[in-house]
C-alpha cells in the first residue's frame, strides 16, 4: 500500500514557500528518497534526481563545479533529462558520499536558477558540523520509522476516531473499552511490525511477519554494513558488539546500558564515540541520566550514564525470534516485555522532537524517562505488567516539591484515569504526546 507520511506536509511547504535548499535527513531504509520523489512529483516538479552511489561519476561533476553553469553541464553529460533554469528542482541523494555539497550549496542557492533538495544517510556521522552549515541557505527535515499514528492506516482508523482518542488524552476520560481493547490489539501489533515503511507495507498487503523479520534483519545486515564501511578498522567489531547487545541490555532490570557487559576491562570514557557513532547514524537512541529533574535537563545532563535502544521497535522484537512475537500477541506473561515498552516510546519521543533523559537516585528511585513538556519537567513511568500503579519513585519525585511536578505520566496496558497528579494513559496515546514547538502537523492524513 501507499503510505501517507507526516513529512509530505513539510516537503510541501518547502516546495510552495522556501528558497532554501532542503536536507532531509534519517537513518537508512526510513523512506526519505521515495517520500521526496513523490511529494515533489505530486506538486507537479519537474525534477532532476541524480543517486551519488548509483553514479559516483556525479561526484567529479560535483567537485569541479564552480560556478551553476559548471554543475548543468557535467550533470547534463551524465544524464539525458532536460535541466531548465527556473523550472527544475535538482535533487541529489546519498549526499554522504560528497559531504562538501552542503557548505557548496550556498553560492548555489545564492544564484537563483535552481532549487535543490539534498538526502542522504548517515549524515549526523559525516556531516559532524552541520548545525553551523549554511544557516539561511538550508533549511532541514530529521526524518524517522513511521510512528504508530501513521501505522494506523494499515487498520484504516479514521481521523475521526483518532481525534476522539486524542480528546480522551488532553480531557484525561476514558475510552470506551471496545475501542481501548482495539487499540492495544494494534498498538500490539505496531511492536512486532515496527515503522521501517518496507517492513509496515508487507504487512499491510500480506499480514505475513515471517516477510516482516526478513526485511527487519535486512535492514539490520545493511547497518552492520555501514559500520564497517564508514568507520576506522579498531572500532568497526566494538560498534557492531555495541548494536548488537542492545536488545540483551533491554532485558535487564535497569536497562542502563554497561560498556564492560561487551568485554570486561572496555571504559566508557576511551569508547565514548563509538555511542556516539550509532546515536548519529540514527541506528540508535540515548537516554541519557539526569542528575537532578529540573528544567533545563541539559543543565544536570550525564553522558556516562545512559540506555540505548534501537531505532526501530519492530528490528527490536525481531532479534528476539519469532517466538517472542507470538508471545506480545497473546499477551503471554512469561516474556519480559518492559524493554521492548520503553523502546518504543523512546522512539515515539525522538520523533515528536523531545530529548530523551532519565533520573536516578539511590534515595528516591529510578523514572523510566524525563521530558521538557509544556515548559515543566514531566516524569513518565513505562509499564509492561498489571501492576502499573505501583511507582514508588514516581510518587517520591512528585511528593518532592523542589521538582516542582505538577503531573506525571504513567502508560500501560489501562484505560484513561487520574489519581493526584498521576495519570494513567494506555500505552498507545504516547502518540499524542508532542512537543508544540517543533511537532509536525498531521492533519492532512487520512486513513
Amino acid at each position: 500500500m501507499e503510505l501517507k507520511r507526516k513529512y509530505e506536509k513539510k516537503i510541501k511547504e518547502w516546495y510552495r514557500n522556501s528558497k532554501n535548499a532542503l536536507l532531509v535527513k534519517g537513518a537508512r531504509q526510513v523512506g526519505k528518497t521515495h517520500l521526496i520523489r513523490k511529494t515533489l512529483m505530486d506538486e507537479g516538479c519537474d525534477l532532476f534526481e541524480i543517486n551519488l552511489i548509483e553514479r559516483p561519476d556525479a561526484i567529479a561533476v560535483l567537485e569541479q563545479a564552480n560556478t551553476v553553469d559548471d554543475l548543468i553541464i557535467g550533470l547534463s553529460t551524465i544524464s539525458e533529462r532536460e535541466i531548465t533554469k527556473g523550472k527544475t528542482v535538482i535533487f541529489i541523494d546519498e549526499i554522504q558520499r560528497y559531504k562538501d555539497m552542503v557548505t557548496k550549496i550556498k553560492f548555489l542557492v545564492d544564484e537563483g536558477s535552481f532549487r535543490y533538495v539534498l538526502s542522504g544517510s548517515l549524515l549526523g556521522v559525516e556531516l559532524t558540523d552541520l548545525d553551523s552549515a549554511p544557516v539561511g541557505y538550508l533549511s532541514t527535515i530529521d526524518m524517522f520509522p513511521l510512528d504508530f499514528e501513521e501505522f494506523l492506516q494499515t487498520a484504516n482508523v479514521s481521523v475521526d476516531l483518532v481525534e476522539s482518542l486524542k480528546s480522551s488524552f488532553v480531557n484525561r476520560t476514558p475510552v470506551m473499552e471496545a475501542i481501548n481493547n482495539k487499540m492495544m490489539e494494534l498498538f500490539t501489533r505496531y511492536l512486532i511490525v515496527g515503522g521501517m515503511p518496507e517492513a509496515v507495507s508487507v504487512y499491510a498487503e500480506t499480514k505475513n511477519i515471517n516477510a516482516v523479520m526478513k526485511i527487519h534483519n535486512d535492514i539490520m545486515a545493511l547497518y552492520k554494513m555501514d559500520f564497517t564501511q564508514y568507520e576506522n578498522s579498531n572500532k568497526k567489531l566494538l560498534i557492531t558488539n555495541v548494536y548488537e547487545i542492545i536488545p540483551a541490555e533491554l532485558l535487564k532490570q535497569n536497562r542502563r546500558f554497561i560498556i564492560s557487559d561487551i568485554k570486561k576491562g572496555l571504559h566508557f570514557d576511551r569508547n565514548e564515540s563509538t555511542f556516539l557513532w550509532l546515536k548519529s547514524a540514527g541506528v540508535a537512541i540515548a537516554a541519557y541520566n539526569v542528575t537532578e529533574p529540573r528544567i533545563p535537563l541539559k543543565l544536570s545532563e550525564k553522558q556516562t550514564l545512559f540506555k540505548l535502544y534501537l531505532s526501530d521497535v519492530g528490528l527490536l522484537t525481531s532479534t528476539y525470534g519469532l517466538n517472542a512475537k507470538n508471545m506480545l500477541l497473546t499477551g503471554n506473561k512469561n516474556l519480559n516485555a518492559g524493554g521492548i515498552y520503553e523502546n518504543v516510546v523512546a522512539t515515539e519521543l525522538i520523533s515528536k522532537g523531545f530529548d530523551c533523559y532519565y533520573y536516578n537516585s539511590n534515595r528516591l528511585g529510578e523514572l523510566d524517562f524525563v521530558i521538557e513538556y509544556k515548559g515543566k519537567v514531566l516524569p513518565i513511568e513505562v509499564k509492561s505488567g498489571k501492576d502499573y500503579t505501583v511507582h514508588s519513585a514516581l510518587t517520591n519525585c512528585l511528593n518532592n516539591k523542589e521538582y516542582e511536578m505538577d503531573e506525571a505520566f504513567v502508560f500501560a496496558n489501562c484505560n484513561v484515569s487520574k489519581v493526584g497528579k498521576v495519570v494513567y494513559l494506555p500505552i498507545y496515546m504516547i502518540m499524542f504526546l508532542k512537543n508544540d514547538d517543533i511537532s509536525l502537523i498531521v492533519d492532512d492524513i487520512t486513513f
